[in-house]
C-alpha cells in the first residue's frame, strides 16, 4: 500500500491529581478512527513507536502516554496509591483524545498491564468508546504468587508502600527478537523494580477484573502468544469465554511470546488487529 506521512508529536497533559503524563501522537493527514495505545508495567509509550506508525498510515489517529511513574511521566517511579489512578489517568486520556477528535471512533489497546488497565476501565467505568483490543492481558495472578505471599504484600503496603521489590518481568520471556530484548535491557525509561503499593493494588484488580468480563458492553478483540510465560494465554481464554454479546474474538498466535507486537510476526498481528476494526466498521 502508498506509505504515508506520519506526523509525530509529543507532550503533557494534567491528570485528575494534576500529576503530569507525558502523551505521543501518531497522526495521518486523515483518520478514520482514533486510537489509544496504554502500555504495559515498567516500560513506556515510546516503545510503541512501530505500533503507531504503522497503524497512522492505515488511517488512524493514534495517540498514546507514559503511565504515572512510568517513563517520562511525573510519580514516583514504579509506584501508584491506588489502582483507580491507573483508572483515572486513562479516562482523563480518552476524554482529552476525544475532544481532539469528536467525530471519529474510539478505540481502546492496552497491552499487559495496559491490558489490566484496559479491561477494568470497561468492567467498571464503561467508556465512550467503539470497541477495545488487549495483547497479552495481565489477567491472572502468576502462579509462583501463593495466597500467602499475598496476604504478606497486603501487610507490607500498610507499614511501607514504597518499599521496593522486583518487577518480575525476564526480558527473555518478552519477544523471540534478540534485538528487541537488547532494546528492551538497556532502554534507560524501562525499570526492574517497583513498589509494594503498585504490586499488592495489582495483586487485588487482577482477579476483580478478570471475574467480571460480563460487564463488557463493547466488542473486544484479545490478542495472545501462546508461549507467553509472563501472562498465560489462559487467562484471555476465560475471559473471552465470560464476555456477552457478540462482535467479541480471542486470536491465540502458537509460538509468540509475550510482546506479540514486538515478535518477528509483529505485522500479522497488527493486520488481524486492522482486520477486525475493518469488520467492526463494516
Amino acid at each position: 500500500m502508498e506509505r504515508r506521512v506520519v506526523r509525530r508529536s509529543q507532550g503533557k497533559f494534567a491528570a485528575p491529581d494534576g500529576t503530569r503524563l507525558l502523551r505521543r501522537a501518531w497522526l495521518p493527514r486523515e483518520a478514520r478512527r482514533a486510537v489509544v495505545l496504554v502500555h504495559g508495567l515498567a516500560e513506556h509509550s515510546g516503545r510503541y513507536d512501530h505500533v503507531g506508525a504503522w497503524l497512522s498510515t492505515r488511517d488512524c489517529a493514534v495517540h498514546a502516554y507514559d503511565q504515572r511513574g512510568h517513563g517520562r511521566s511525573e510519580g514516583v517511579r514504579g509506584h501508584v496509591n491506588a489502582f483507580s489512578e491507573l483508572l483515572d489517568d486513562l479516562e482523563c486520556f480518552l476524554q482529552l483524545v476525544r475532544r481532539e477528535h469528536p467525530d471519529l471512533p474510539l478505540v481502546l489497546v492496552g497491552h499487559s498491564m495496559g491490558g489490566l488497565v484496559t479491561a477494568a476501565l470497561l468492567v467498571e467505568r464503561k467508556p465512550d468508546v467503539a470497541c477495545a483490543v488487549v495483547s497479552g492481558p495481565a489477567l491472572e495472578i502468576p502462579e509462583h504468587v501463593s495466597p500467602a505471599r499475598r496476604r504478606l504484600a497486603r501487610l507490607l503496603r500498610r507499614i511501607a508502600p514504597r518499599l521496593r521489590m522486583s518487577a518480575g518481568l525476564d526480558a527473555e520471556h518478552l519477544s523471540r527478537d534478540p534485538a528487541v530484548v537488547r532494546g528492551y535491557l538497556e532502554d534507560p525509561l524501562v525499570f526492574r523494580r517497583i513498589t509494594v503499593s503498585l504490586a499488592s493494588e495489582l495483586l487485588e484488580a487482577v482477579p476483580r477484573t478478570a471475574a467480571a468480563a460480563f460487564r463488557v458492553q463493547v466488542p473486544m478483540l484479545l490478542l495472545h502468544g501462546e508461549a507467553d510465560r509472563l501472562c498465560p494465554a489462559r487467562a484471555s481464554r476465560a475471559f473471552h469465554g465470560q464476555l456477552r454479546g457478540s462482535g467479541h474474538r480471542l486470536r491465540v498466535y502458537p509460538q509468540l511470546r509475550h510482546e506479540i507486537f514486538n515478535e518477528p510476526e509483529h505485522e500479522q498481528v497488527l493486520e488481524d488487529l486492522l482486520g477486525w476494526l475493518h469488520e467492526r466498521e463494516g
